[in-house]
C-alpha cells in the first residue's frame, strides 16, 4: 500500500510540493550562478542558469499534493523544531548532467558528510513522528540549470560554505516558485 506522501521525490505531478533544504549563502549562491554562467558559454549552452535564490540543497521532500495538507506541514514544522545540530561545512567539487528530459546540470562533492549525518538526523525526526521514511540513493547536489544536452562529469575549482540553517520550503510545481514556510538555526549539538 502506498503512503499519502512520500519521503523524498515527487511522483505524480500536481501542484504543491513540501522539501526541506539548505540554501547557500549569498555569496556562495552568487559564485553558484556565476560558474552556471561560465558552463554555458564553455560549452555553447543556450540555458538559462537558475536565480541564484532559486540554488538549494533538497534534503527530504513529501508530495505532491493538489495543495497542502496542513496537519502534514504542522507536524513536518514540529519535527523540525527537535532538531539539534551544529553548523557545517559543505563541499561541492564536481559537475555532471544528471539523465532526464531536460538534463539538470548539478554540483555533487566527496565533502558532503556533515550534510548526510545531518539528512539522516532530520530523517529520523521525520521518521519518529510516522511522517515517511527518507528514500535511500541519495546524492546531495545542487542544481543549476536544465538543459537539453548533457556534459561529462568533471571536477571543479571546490565551492563551499557552512551552513546555518535548514528551511522548509513550499514548491509551486511547475511554477519555479519556492515559498519558505519555516527556517531553523544550527546553533547547538
Amino acid at each position: 500500500m502506498r503512503a499519502q506522501h512520500s519521503c523524498f521525490g515527487f511522483d505524480r505531478p500536481q501542484a504543491d510540493g513540501l522539501f526541506f533544504c539548505l540554501f547557500p549563502d549569498p555569496d556562495t549562491a552568487d559564485r553558484l550562478a556565476s560558474y552556471a554562467a561560465q558552463v554555458c558559454i564553455r560549452y555553447r549552452r543556450s540555458a538559462r542558469p537558475l536565480a541564484p535564490e532559486r540554488l538549494h540543497v533538497s534534503l527530504l521532500g513529501f508530495g505532491p499534493f493538489p495543495g497542502l495538507p496542513p496537519a502534514l506541514v504542522a507536524s513536518v514544522v514540529e519535527a523540525a523544531a527537535a532538531i539539534v545540530a551544529r553548523p557545517f561545512e559543505v563541499t561541492f567539487d564536481r559537475a555532471m548532467s544528471f539523465l532526464g528530459a531536460p538534463r539538470p546540470l548539478v554540483l555533487c562533492g566527496a565533502g558532503v558528510g556533515e550534510l548526510m549525518a545531518f539528512r539522516g538526523l532530520l530523517g529520523g525526526a521525520i521518521e519518529k513522528r510516522g511522517l515517511g521514511r527518507p528514500r535511500p540513493g541519495y546524492m546531495p547536489h545542487i542544481t543549476l540549470l536544465y538543459d537539453t544536452c548533457g556534459i561529462e562529469e568533471h571536477a571543479i575549482e571546490p565551492i563551499r560554505w557552512t551552513v546555518r540553517e535548514f528551511v522548509l520550503v513550499h514548491s509551486l510545481l511547475g511554477q519555479g516558485r519556492h515559498i519558505p514556510l519555516g527556517r531553523w538555526r544550527l546553533e547547538g549539538g
